[in-house]
């Protein structure tokens, strides 16, 4: 009962409605880059999109959107067998929901016309939006589906290295894209598919990105009632001493966003001028009141 009860507290409750609704966000912009910069340029970069998109130029009677339900719902089938139910965890939904995006941007605003009529532009924003979706679901610990689940059961039964399999596949998708689409869109999807992983790689950093925050003072305890009580974090304190002046001195380490970085050296500037303080990027700040270990 105790359980339960705390399954559907207020911060659980609260908890799980960010995740879906981050998770949702995440997937909506994969869909947009997909139905209205990927596919109308024919830039097929890989992954169940690219294959889509190839399939929907073979077979227009199916659209992207169609496609992308038929190999989700094969590649769920496939999870089910190998992998269990509990291992696909929210992989499901995001195969199923992806597609569902999909189908809604193409019923929503059908194009087949590039959006900006510059393909360098295209591409662009064909790169970063799914890429910046990606990112978003990938920070908070679930998958964009699809390949991924090809990923779960390589390595589940084989030794195979996961990521070289997915980048062949990949790039076979992209060859087969300059096959059908020609040399100048298979360039394109080349340069796709490089700069997919550096800008999910980069959005991901930036999402996570905390201030390490080291302050050296004779006098703590103004600086912690603000951190404690106006920013609502804490704080370490270690005892010091000054190795020109000798004297004592306070060193402090706390973690905060950026913003309240800001309003820490504020504080500082106003109330302990001659204090010091380091500030280091951080996108690695693993415990309470931040990304758990799980």
């Amino acid at each position: 009962m105790n359980g339960l009860k705390e399954a559907f507290s207020r911060e659980n409750l609260l908890k799980n409605l960010n995740f879906f609704a981050e998770l949702n966000l995440g997937l909506i912009l994969t869909a947009v880059g997909i139905v209205y910069f990927k596919n109308p340029n024919h830039f097929a970069f890989g992954g169940t999109s690219g294959l889509s998109i190839l399939l929907a130029d073979l077979f227009p009677k199916i659209n992207v959107g169609g496609f992308m339900w038929i190999i989700n719902l094969a590649l769920v089938v496939l999870g089910f067998i190998f992998l269990g139910v509990k291992c696909m965890g929210w992989t499901i939904y995001s195969s199923f929901a992806l597609s569902f995006f999909v189908s809604v941007c193409e019923w929503l605003y059908p194009s087949n016309l590039s959006m900006s009529g510059d393909a360098m532009l295209d591409l662009v924003f064909a790169v970063f939006l799914p890429a910046l979706g990606a990112a978003i679901v990938f920070d908070i610990g679930a998958s964009t589906g699809g390949t991924d689940i090809v990923a779960l059961i390589l390595a589940k039964y084989t030794s195979m290295e996961i990521g070289k399999a997915l980048m062949v596949s990949d790039i076979l998708i992209v060859l087969a894209a300059a096959w059908r689409f020609g040399m100048g869109t298979g360039l394109y999807c080349i340069l796709g598919l490089m700069g997919k992983s550096f800008v999910v790689d980069g959005a991901i950093e930036n999402i996570r990105l905390r201030k390490v925050c080291t302050i050296m003072t004779a006098n703590p305890q103004p600086i912690l009632d603000f951190i404690i009580h106006d920013m609502n974090r804490s704080a370490t304190v270690e005892k010091a001493y000054g190795a020109y002046t000798h004297h004592e001195l306070s060193v402090l380490v706390t973690v905060l966003t950026r913003r309240q970085a800001l309003q820490l050296r504020n504080f500082l500037r106003e109330h302990d001028p001659k204090s010091f303080i380091t500030i280091v990027n951080s996108s690695e700040i693993i415990g309470k009141g931040f990304r758990s270990f799980n």
